[in-house]
């Protein structure tokens, strides 16, 4: 299993929800974190308990909307010289559940794929090739398991054609010591999720970090975090290390 602790991992949406949960994990794994929310004033709480678990850690802010906001972020992270070393692509957007799903109107889409598919791989295309040279990298990127839903047609397509981008990308990576994998945490009750949601946002760890331990070096897996509720971290990596890609 791989060993994190002293390693910097960039967490999207880390100031609630499923990032939130994200965070504190890995802080307690010792892993160093750049933690990110579209304002700053956000991530304090967050931030306070993570550095309070004894790891370095600092906020960043970009609405991901915002390409230009985007690499004002990069840049303030790599003039801090942080190495990226694991990065959870995590922070996403549901536009609108449309019950007249035939009107839907084409900024569900837009807004969508610039959220939930665009900015996840401009991330990506900034920090792998580093990744690369250094000979470490792993990335999460938060998928999901709805199908069959038109009312939510932006937000499916969108992590639809994630999945296929980051499927893409990890056969370009496959047999390195850099692996890109994907990860469903299920329907939580969150902000995104809702009140009506099944499981609990607790339920998402370990599932949800997982790809950051693996070491088996394939990419392009899809793990679902509610198949390991419950578990310790050592036994779901264990488990998901006998994932079989979906083609």
């Amino acid at each position: 299993m791989t060993k994190v602790k002293g390693k910097w991992a960039l967490i999207t949406g880390a100031s609630r929800g499923i990032g939130y949960r994200i965070a504190l994990s890995m802080a307690e794994m010792g892993c160093n974190l750049v933690l990110h929310s579209r304002c700053i004033s956000h991530t304090e709480k967050v931030l306070e308990e993570v550095k309070a678990l004894g790891v370095d850690a600092y906020a960043v802010q970009a609405e991901l909307s915002d390409l230009n906001a985007v690499n004002r972020m990069f840049v303030e992270i790599e003039e801090k010289e942080t190495h990226i070393d694991i990065i959870f692509n995590d922070a996403g957007v549901q536009v609108a559940y449309r019950h007249d799903f035939f009107k839907t109107p084409p900024e569900d889409f837009t807004q969508s794929f610039i959220i939930n598919t665009i900015t996840p791989m401009m991330i990506c295309y900034r920090f792998i090739p580093k990744m690369v040279e250094r000979g470490f990298g792993r990335i999460i990127n938060t998928t999901s398991g709805i199908k069959n839903e038109p009312q939510q047609a932006g937000y499916s397509a969108s992590k639809a054609a994630l999945d296929k981008v980051t499927k893409d990308l990890g056969s370009r990576l496959e047999g390195t010591n850099v692996m890109i994998n994907l990860v469903k945490p299920g329907w939580c009750n969150t902000d995104l999720g809702g009140p009506h949601a099944p499981n609990s946002v607790d339920s998402v760890i370990p599932g949800m970090v997982i790809g950051a331990f693996l070491d088996d070096k394939k990419s392009g897996r899809v793990i679902d975090a509610q198949a390991f509720a419950g578990m310790t971290l050592e036994d779901a990596v264990r488990k998901a290390a006998s994932i079989e890609k979906e083609e």
